[in-house]
């Protein structure tokens, strides 16, 4: 998939530096759902308190990221991204000191985890910048497989806390992301061909292009279901199947790892034979997952089946809607990358949201999973009306060696 030609075209120790911030940044962010089982147990939350804890990370990461993305145009991917870390990590620090033992202690901390869901206006924009258009699609799905991070979240954490409690892990995560942050601090670097920044008017202009919108809504379905997913299915598996908080770590983690590995080969895939063609598959697939999984199936195993199937769909989705976002906003990258990812976000937590009140209102998760399944079809349909008018306007004209 990958080619000397690429390894030429732009800069790798920006790239691999920008997936490693992305990825430690992505495994904190997940961190309450990871946690969820037994932060939920120690303080006896609701089901619509459990998913609006875990949610709540995700939509303050939704909104940062519009302020990332403004940061990015302003002072630089760089310097933006630095400035992000140290948030992080000293608000895991302060909450690790605190001891937070109350509901909403847990949500504050939510609110500051946001901040390290807003690395993907940083990444991204890091990374893109310094590749040509032709690249876009690989170039991005390796910073983006940054959200990786979610694995090892889930992968880890619940052990963790079992062992030494869950305020425990706050604390213990803070090492990877400084090991991250140096990382960052000294093989990062600015492409040489930053554009110039932009007044706040400019950035209202974009809102007004009807592509920006459909960008918008294409990933909020994409990633929306991956972190949605990411987020929630430990506490899913828990309540549904009875699984301890161990043992439903790993299960999240099989389906994330999915949905991460493939975000890069979506995006390779997307520029060999068009970034529309290969969205329009995954929508119809992450639907069919999605809807079949609602029915509850009698086996942990076969749930565990479809989810992955779906975090499949949704993660080479991912990858080929970023293939297709500079092609047409190469000027804006940055500010889209915020409005795209802030998007994504919203997604998320409307997923995580609605399957704990799906959960508390009707007793089972289905009409939160069929209500996410009908966007993905409703994107299905919306990218096919447009497709024509995209491959002949601004696709025709975009740039060379690229595919629409």
């Amino acid at each position: 998939m990958i080619k000397r030609e690429f390894l030429k075209a732009g800069h790798l120790p920006t790239l691999l530096s920008a997936f490693l911030y992305f990825d430690m940044s992505f495994m904190v962010w997940v961190l309450l759902g990871a946690l969820g089982v037994q932060i939920s147990a120690a303080l006896s939350l609701s089901p619509a308190q459990k998913g609006f804890m875990v949610a709540l990370p995700v939509l303050a990461g939704a909104v940062l990221r519009v302020v990332f993305g403004v940061l990015v145009d302003k002072i630089g991917p760089r310097r933006a991204g630095i400035i992000g870390q140290l948030i992080v990590i000293g608000g895991l620090t302060t909450a690790w000191l605190a001891h937070i033992d109350h509901y909403s202690g847990t949500l504050a901390l939510g609110v500051v985890l946001g901040v390290a869901g807003a690395s993907f206006a940083v990444a991204l924009p890091l990374a893109s910048r310094w590749y040509p258009p032709q690249y876009q699609g690989i170039a991005l799905g390796i910073a983006g497989a940054g959200n990786s991070g979610t694995v090892f979240a889930s992968l880890f954490a619940p052990g963790l806390a079992k062992a030494l409690g869950w305020n425990a892990v706050l604390g213990l995560a803070v090492i990877p992301l400084s090991v991250a942050f140096v990382v960052y601090l000294f093989a990062a670097k600015d492409a040489p061909t930053q554009p110039a920044p932009k007044k706040l008017a400019e950035y209202l202009d974009v809102l007004r292009m009807g592509d920006a919108w459909w960008f918008m809504f294409f990933y909020a379905v994409t990633f929306g279901g991956f972190v949605g997913l990411a987020s929630s299915l430990a506490i899913y598996f828990n309540t549904d199947y009875g699984l301890d908080a161990v043992t439903a770590g790993y299960f999240t983690a099989a389906c994330v790892f999915c949905g991460s590995l493939v975000r890069p080969i979506g995006g390779a895939v997307a520029d060999r034979i068009g970034g529309i063609k290969t969205l329009s598959v995954m929508y119809a697939l992450a639907a069919t997952a999605l809807i079949v999984v609602s029915f509850h199936p009698a086996s942990v195993y076969t749930a565990l089946g479809l989810f992955a199937f779906g975090m499949l769909a949704f993660g080479m989705g991912n990858g080929s809607v970023f293939q297709l976002v500079p092609q047409r906003f190469r000027h804006e990258i940055g500010v889209m990358t915020g409005l795209v990812g802030m998007t994504g976000g919203v997604g998320g937590f409307f997923l995580a949201s609605s399957l704990g009140l799906s959960k508390q209102a009707t007793g089972t998760y289905q009409a939160g999973l069929l209500a996410f399944a009908s966007l993905a079809l409703l994107a299905l349909v919306g990218l096919t009306v447009i497709k024509q008018r995209w491959r002949t306007t601004w696709g025709a004209v975009g740039v060379a060696g690229a595919r629409i």
